[in-house]
């Protein structure tokens, strides 16, 4: 690639998840989180993409006839529950690994899915575009911010929408998320994160603006640890998820 381009792939976090691609399906291993809350973030997907096309959430397959990207879809773990929704999914990693464990496992499940190795401006540079486009969890690992969500907020059809996850830039995110969850807990490994690239709501929401996209709802994603569960709540001040669609 030539040195004066510009790209969202960072080097550095692409070799730290080319490590941990084996364990994405391990529900106790190093994405051990990313399980315990992923019902709560399929159930915020699927009742915002209801809502937003006016389909039965209670369907067996209330999302046949839709698209849909899965951005930084890791080993899989959002679509193949989305591909069970009926959506036709195209799931994108800029770790090769990782899009490998996730056909592997959506063939041995039965899953069509199409995987890529590929990065967002790549399906944008191809004209691309999708109902609904998701970038979960990814946004606080690319190397340009900016470059990223402005691209994401251009693959959304219009009439669509685009779904988002992150963490907030907060003194509580630095406690919980990072201290506390890597080296308190253990539940990620030591580095996974780098709590200077979690992003406010507000710069999230920039960010999706200068792609032609208006936040329309923001969520907090919330762990009780007492009851060792996670839910949708009206704190943002550590994880949190957002929906926006195309300005009016």
């Amino acid at each position: 690639m030539m040195a004066d381009v510009r790209t969202t792939a960072s080097a550095e976090e692409v070799a730290k998840f080319e490590a941990m691609a084996d364990s994405w399906w391990d529900p106790n291993g190093k994405f051990k989180p990313l399980h315990n809350f992923n019902p709560v973030r399929l159930q915020f997907i699927r009742d915002a993409a209801a809502l937003r096309f006016g389909r039965d959430a209670t369907a067996d397959q209330p999302f046949a006839g839709l698209s849909l990207v899965d951005i930084g879809c890791g080993g899989g773990l959002l679509s193949e529950p989305m591909r069970r929704l009926g959506f036709a999914v195209t799931g994108i990693d800029a770790t090769a690994k990782n899009i490998g464990t996730a056909s592997v496992h959506a063939e041995k499940v039965g899953l069509d899915i199409d995987y890529r190795a590929c990065l967002a401006e790549d399906l944008a540079a191809a004209g691309e575009k999708f109902d609904v486009v998701l970038c979960m969890e990814v946004v606080e690992h690319v190397a340009d911010v900016d470059l990223f969500l402005t691209t994401c907020a251009r693959l959304v059809k219009p009439g669509g929408m685009l779904v988002g996850a992150t963490m907030n830039r907060t003194m509580k995110s630095l406690v919980m998320a990072k201290i506390g969850a890597e080296y308190i807990l253990r539940w990620l490994p030591r580095g996974t994160h780098d709590w200077k690239k979690f992003l406010k709501p507000s710069e999230f929401a920039a960010g999706l603006r200068a792609g032609g996209l208006e936040v329309d709802s923001l969520k907090g994603l919330t762990f009780n640890p007492l009851e060792n569960s996670w839910s949708l709540t009206g704190d943002l001040t550590v994880n949190y998820l957002l929906t926006a669609s195309p300005a009016a």
